[in-house]
């Protein structure tokens, strides 16, 4: 993987937009992921806490052929309103079209949420949880091209230890010239950063300085490995989406979601803990060739590993601080300078 395309987003993949939309004072929002055509898609679930809506429909085994759109949101399962929403406009859109059968068309939206109802925010919400407007509002948003990461979406109210989280993404094309690209919420128990120090987790696949280009520490220190967790609450939550361009069937689909955990896996410390509830969704918009040999698809597949651990280190790497009350600093606030490859242990 030499090539970074575009914007570094997983917009870069044809046929994606993105919309995200946030209530500030409640510290929490929602992330929609649609796709011009219904994509091909499937699913990897490790965490031992997931909020998912409607993954049981991306097994290879069920009928289901393609989706319209993937929901990310905070709420824990609270936040699996937000699907309503966004299906709710689709349906709209689809009241436009000229087919007989759009009075039955039903969109196909899955979720996945995270937990973040004791960060600091305002969750007194009234009988309704505010997700459903939330999620219309985020499809409604939806756009190719750029789109912000950090304190934004889904990962507004995001935390790791012993920072903020936030919402990344990241994109590349791998030497056959398929588009491979992730947009990943970081809430994780674990850490993205190692041990006190500025340098990320996925720092060896890092592309320039997108993260902030301090490389991997020249050792680690037992320190740096020992386990650290949230201050007062243990949940958390990684969640996102891997998607290329190349034509892939559902079961290469769910194959590129086990890759994305591994990717998981290299970006965040530990992760796949009972806490967590970290969801990969993976997906195929089918705009380019299937792989022509099992080399070309293994290419996808180490891309998509790499791609998965960028965009959670730019999730942490963007994040912004929130109004009132501080909960934890933002990657920038601790480490406001850019430290050079410097080894902090």
């Amino acid at each position: 993987m030499t090539l970074r395309p575009l914007n570094n987003l997983i917009t870069d993949v044809p046929g994606i937009h993105v919309g995200n939309v946030q209530n500030l004072d409640q510290r929490t929002g929602v992330t929609a992921i649609l796709f011009d055509q219904p994509a091909i898609a499937s699913g990897s679930f490790l965490g031992g806490a997931p909020a998912l809506r409607e993954n049981a429909l991306l097994e290879p085994e069920m009928i289901v052929s393609g989706i319209d759109a993937i929901v990310l949101s905070g709420g824990s399962t609270y936040g699996l309103d937000a699907t309503s929403g966004v299906q709710a406009w689709l349906r709209e859109q689809a009241a436009h079209l000229p087919t007989p059968e759009k009075q039955v068309r039903v969109p196909i939206v899955v979720q996945a949420s995270l937990f973040d109802l004791v960060n600091g925010g305002d969750k007194d919400w009234g009988r309704y949880s505010p997700y459903a407007e939330l999620g219309y509002q985020a499809a409604q948003a939806a756009q190719g091209g750029q789109f912000a990461l950090g304190t934004t979406g889904a990962g507004t109210g995001a935390t790791t230890t012993p920072l903020r989280g936030g919402l990344g993404s990241a994109s590349t094309i791998t030497p056959s010239g398929h588009t491979v690209a992730a947009l990943m919420v970081v809430n994780a128990v674990g850490t993205a950063t190692i041990g006190d120090g500025p340098h990320f987790w996925s720092a060896p696949f890092e592309q320039g300085d997108e993260f902030g280009g301090l490389g991997f520490p020249s050792r680690l220190t037992e320190s740096d490995l020992r386990l650290r967790m949230k201050p007062n609450y243990v949940a958390g939550t990684t969640i996102g989406v891997i998607a290329t361009d190349a034509t892939l069937t559902k079961a290469e689909a769910k194959r590129l979601a086990i890759l994305a955990q591994d990717g998981v896996a290299r970006g965040v410390f530990p992760a796949h803990l009972p806490q967590d509830g970290d969801a990969v969704f993976g997906v195929s918009t089918g705009r380019a060739p299937a792989p022509a040999s099992v080399e070309i698809w293994t290419e996808i597949l180490h891309a998509a590993t790499q791609v998965t651990a960028r965009a959670i280190a730019r999730g942490v790497y963007e994040a912004s601080p929130l109004p009132g009350e501080p909960f934890l600093p933002t990657w920038k606030e601790r480490f406001s300078t850019k430290q050079g490859n410097a080894d902090h242990g």
